[in-house]
């Protein structure tokens, strides 16, 4: 799949269809990323390797609960806040969505900050029960 999206980006005369290429090469890239920690991980807690696995354990005992709570507090009510203004700017959008890209970008970004809370929220379920988390 990435070698196609490759040729795709650099064969076509579309700088817009380049760029939305390229915004899909580097997402695969990541995924591909993803499955290869994945994979180093899985080898590593098989083998009992000393170094570890690539993909770390939940280690968040290792962090104070009050801290962790105030961090991830204070990262949440950023990323709404950004979700609220990315929302406001998409409809501000709404004259040029068939003439440019810009509609596209503010998406991914709301998807993007979208999973910057689920990931957030994650930590917070995850979260040391215990006052100090040691």
């Amino acid at each position: 799949m990435l070698s196609e999206y490759a040729t795709i980006a650099e064969t076509t005369d579309s700088k817009a269809l380049k760029y939305v290429i390229d915004l899909l090469l580097d997402d695969e890239r990541r995924h591909h990323r993803f499955f290869d920690d994945l994979a180093s991980s899985l080898k590593s807690e098989a083998e009992f390797s000393a170094e570890g696995p690539v993909v770390p354990r939940l280690d968040l005992d290792r962090v104070g609960r009050a801290e962790l709570r105030q961090t991830t507090d204070r990262l949440l009510e950023n990323e709404r806040d950004d979700l609220e203004e990315l929302q406001r700017l998409r409809k501000e959008l709404h004259d040029v969505k068939d003439t440019t890209l810009w509609g596209l970008l503010v998406d991914i970004m709301l998807r993007d900050t979208e999973k910057h809370i689920a990931i957030l929220r994650f930590v917070e379920q995850h979260a040391p029960s215990g006052p100090t988390g040691r």
